[in-house]
């Protein structure tokens, strides 16, 4: 409404004016041209002058005295129109980067050429056009952003190619040899155009041998510019979810096509632009519900340089722009087991096996994984099926510690209290407890959260190095005290189910007893000399004996590296005997 009734006003004050400098001859009007809504009453003698269009329309009517001309088709509307009528009287008026473009379009549609008229309107605003407008990259692409409404004219008389080439250049130029601060302010110049002639100009620079940083600057900032409130809120309070409801309004349809159109132009070596930039493209992309294709192509050209995400990069994919609930991270995953083939693929293109040696790389990578599923752990809606998932996709062998990945699990149990003993250990299953530091192991060992079988192989872990005689290089005189009294608590067990076991042994043996002397006259079988048949009870004490965890090792520490090996040759100490 507002703009309407500046529209309006505009047009009464053009009328005005046409009509002071009109009516100021003393000889009266005798046409009307119509443009749009505005009326305009002028002379035809001075009109034909100029405009052959006109001329053909008054020579070619039916009517014998044509009082009415409509010119609603005119590029530019009424107010092109008053400067081409302005023109036709004489009257001098401004010639601007704005409107060189529009006056060029209506001198073509008015037929105001030098061909009908020496130095007619056509020759004026080319003039203008060679010599002011396309000598520079700020006038090139005001008239290129002129040209919008002027379509299709405006590229018949190749004004937008003459635009897009001069410009082009001249962005060229500017990005190798800045000639004003900041270097990269032609990359705001550029970021006011349409879509469809940005494209123009990304493509010409391409042809041209432009850097794939040139344009990856130029993308940027265009990006930043018509998609401000996608790609610069990384806040979390800026699109609610409320709005924008519909997949199909206009707005999200506008930015669903400019989003697709900008991933179109990335240039091809992947590693130009910088993850943070791509992660907040793949972000849009996923609110936007664009086309396969353009997520699949930002997920690739993430994967390629993930070792230089961050959490909270991964974080920007992981959550609605409101950070009210979690997307639903498909994405993410998609993601790392890209960046985990990759790094497979060289492992075997250098000879090498990916299980025995991990790269710089994919240790980081392991280490901001872990970061990240700590801090998306206290979602509810964070299944444990996508928890391992994600925390699955990273080798066990690209952690050197898993006390980052322990802290996850950790937050995950504390903010998932109502899990059983089986769903806690389908949670720990992902981490190796032998391969905490101390800390975390004499941490695991007093918290309540975790299954009993991961706090006893933390605690085995250390009976087994004080039975070695290794010692951790950090370990201080509370340290090794500490260690000591857990392995007295683990003895103090050992011998109180000992004790449970020889209570049972002594009543089965007054079981057979008893069962001796009532069946005596059975049958014999059983009381002669051969061997003696064993009896359940006294399997299963042989059997508990035999799994004595203090024996000779446990086979799920053959993998860890003592610094020298257990002498399993020593004799049982009968202290930790269980049978």
């Amino acid at each position: 409404m507002a703009a309407s009734l500046k529209g309006s006003n505009r047009l009464s004050l053009a009328m005005e004016r046409t009509g002071q400098w009109v009516f100021s001859q003393e000889i009266p009007t005798d046409v009307v041209v119509e443009v749009g809504e505005a009326n305009l009453s002028l002379h035809k003698f001075m009109l034909v002058a100029k405009s052959n269009y006109i001329r053909k329309l008054i020579m070619e009517s039916n009517e014998a005295d044509l009082t009415r001309i409509d010119l609603s088709d005119i590029p530019g509307g009424p107010e092109i129109f008053e400067k081409a009528a302005k023109f036709c009287y004489g009257v001098n008026f401004e010639i601007t980067v704005r409107n060189v473009a529009a006056l060029r379009c209506a001198a073509e549609y008015l037929q105001m050429t030098d061909k009908y008229c020496d130095g007619n309107l056509a020759g004026r605003t080319e003039d203008f056009l060679q010599q002011v407008a396309l000598t520079s990259l700020s006038g090139a692409v005001v008239v290129l952003k002129s040209c919008e409404d002027l379509l299709p004219m405006a590229e018949e008389l190749k004004i937008v190619q003459r635009c897009v080439d001069v410009a082009s250049v001249k962005a060229c130029h500017e990005a190798n040899f800045p000639s004003r601060s900041p270097p990269n302010w032609w990359t705001e110049e550029l970021s006011i155009l349409d879509i469809g002639f940005f494209e123009k100009i990304i493509f010409a620079m391409k042809l041209r041998g432009s850097k794939p940083l040139t344009i990856a600057s130029a993308l940027i900032a265009y990006t930043e510019r018509t998609l401000r409130d996608l790609v610069r809120d990384h806040t979390g309070n800026g699109i609610k979810s409320s709005s924008l409801e519909s997949d199909d309004s206009d707005l999200r349809v506008r930015q669903r096509d400019l989003l697709e159109a900008i991933v179109a132009l990335l240039p091809s070596e992947r590693a130009a632009l910088p993850i943070n930039f791509l992660c907040c493209l793949l972000r849009s992309a996923i609110y936007l519900k664009s086309a396969s294709s353009c997520k699949n192509e930002l997920e690739k050209r993430i994967s390629v340089i993930l070792e230089h995400v961050t959490v909270d990069d991964l974080l920007v994919l992981s959550f609605t722009y409101d950070g009210e609930r979690l997307l639903d991270l498909d994405s993410v995953r998609r993601i790392i087991s890209g960046f985990v083939e990759k790094e497979k693929s060289v492992a075997v293109f250098n000879g090498g096996d990916f299980r025995e040696v991990c790269s710089t790389a994919m240790q980081r990578v392991a280490k901001t994984v872990d970061a990240y599923l700590g801090e998306i752990a206290t979602y509810g809606e964070f299944s444990i099926s996508k928890f391992n998932g994600i925390a699955n996709l990273v080798s066990k062998d690209a952690r050197k510690v898993d006390d980052d990945l322990y802290r996850a699990i950790d937050i995950y149990l504390k903010a998932h209290p109502n899990l059983d003993e089986i769903e806690r250990e389908k949670v720990c299953s992902v981490m190796d407890p032998l391969k905490l530091s101390y800390e975390a192991r004499v941490h695991a060992s007093q918290n309540k959260r975790l299954p009993v079988q991961i706090v006893l192989h933390a605690l085995y872990y250390d009976q087994l190095k004080l039975r070695s005689g290794a010692e951790d290089p950090a370990h201080d005189a509370m340290s090794t005290r500490s260690q000591l009294q857990a392995d007295v608590s683990l003895v103090r067990e050992n011998e109180a189910l000992r004790a449970e076991l020889m209570k049972m042994k002594m009543y089965v043996s007054d079981m057979q007893k008893n069962s001796s002397a009532g069946g005596g006259g059975g049958g014999g079988k059983g009381l002669g000399g051969g061997p003696k048949k064993p009896t359940f009870f006294s399997s299963m004490s042989k059997t508990l004996g035999k799994l004595n965890p203090f024996r000779h090792g446990s086979k799920d520490t053959s993998h860890i590296d003592y610094g020298h090996a257990v002498d399993i040759t020593k004799p049982r100490r009968r202290r930790f005997s269980i049978s």
